[in-house]
């Protein structure tokens, strides 16, 4: 694996499966992420506005570049129906070597 590569996921929680597709496919088309994948229904408990929530959502799983994450988020955060999305990000330890390369190849930073 190329050090430069630096493998990361995204994860990202939408309101729908639509939004969660619109995501995906817009993360990738904008070479944001090598590949994003759309998992649902999810249930979902969570704080909000003082209260917990129950609510149905789609999540995206999206691999990525270190050097994507910034960008992805802030694309991520402008382009979602939340206030405040869920967008989270963390380091690949091991994996493939070959598929690590592909998302560096795959994938644009700046």
């Amino acid at each position: 694996m190329e050090k430069s590569a630096n493998p990361h996921v995204l994860y990202i929680t939408a309101a729908s499966m639509e939004e969660a597709t619109r995501l995906a496919r817009d993360l990738v088309a904008r070479r944001l992420a090598a590949c994003a994948n759309v998992l649902g229904p999810a249930q979902s408990f969570y704080w909000w506005q003082g209260e917990v929530q129950n609510v149905q959502e789609a999540v995206v799983v999206a691999k990525t570049q270190a050097a994507c994450v910034e960008a992805a988020v802030a694309f991520v955060k402008e382009a979602h129906s939340y206030d405040c999305p869920c967008v989270v990000a963390w380091p690949l330890e091991a994996g493939h070597p070959d598929f690590f390369d592909w998302i560096a190849k795959e994938t644009k930073a700046g």
